[in-house]
């Protein structure tokens, strides 16, 4: 080859390289309006006698360890992350349902014209998760906070709402908590699939700790709609990975 050639070719090497696409990036934000979402971003330490709760960070955090397991096709792991998806979506349906019931009250009292009040010193915070339940979950906590503040804003101007309704939007913020506490029931141990059917030891711990899973997430018919491997079944310890999500 000559040189020209060669440095023809180099050229045309350092161009395909220049003009490929690097790594994504981009930034996530939530802004919160109210305390009571606020106080579910980071949560609570156990002090005087009251329990921990577990926020929106703590959730996140615990999260990884799932989304890890399920790469190493560990079964448990799937069923908490399906548990943790259908809590977020039953969650936010109630959520709706409640806000919806809310701007009712709005559409209704036609003598005020006014809007939703917000905080004049709102709360951004960067969410930098490594997986998209968590940012569902922010979703989630945002849904809240817009129902607080339309809660507050018809309190503020002394707008009647019906006593149950009164009931279920100071009682939700338990819905909250209890999508963020449900990763605390899983608990790694390094468990395969191939592992329950063989009934091995760890398989008999991962039964005593976290009870009998159920055939169709062991066999893989219902699993959670975002995973980070494709299942397929194996024999042995090592993990098949078909694909990423």
């Amino acid at each position: 080859m000559t040189s020209d050639a060669k440095q023809f070719y180099e050229t045309v090497d350092t161009h395909h390289r220049d003009s490929t696409p690097g790594a994504l990036r981009g930034e996530v934000w939530l802004t919160i309006q109210t305390y009571q979402a606020q106080g579910l971003i980071r949560g609570r330490r156990a002090i005087d006698g009251k329990p921990a709760i577990i926020g929106l960070i703590g959730f996140a955090d615990r999260l990884k360890s799932l989304w890890q397991a399920i790469r190493f096709d560990d079964p448990y792991a799937d069923w908490w992350l399906l548990k943790v998806e259908e809590g977020i979506a039953d969650s936010r349906t109630q959520l709706l349902t409640l806000q919806q019931r809310m701007e009712g009250l709005v559409a209704s009292n036609g003598a005020l014209e006014f809007a939703i009040a917000q905080s004049s010193r709102p709360q951004r915070v960067s969410l930098q998760f490594a997986n998209p339940y968590a940012f569902r979950a922010a979703q989630l906590l945002g849904q809240y906070d817009q129902l607080m503040c339309t809660d507050m804003t018809l309190h503020h101007l002394g707008i009647d709402i019906p006593g149950d309704l009164v009931d279920q939007v100071a009682g939700c913020g338990r819905w909250i908590r209890r999508v963020f506490a449900l990763p605390q029931g899983y608990h790694c141990l390094d468990i395969r699939r191939a592992d329950i059917q063989k009934g091995t030891p760890v398989a008999v711990k991962a039964r005593e700790r976290m009870g009998e899973i159920p055939d169709d997430i062991l066999c893989g018919n219902r699993l959670p709609s975002l995973r980070p491997v494709a299942f397929r079944q194996i024999d042995s310890r090592a993990p098949v990975v078909t694909g990423e999500a």
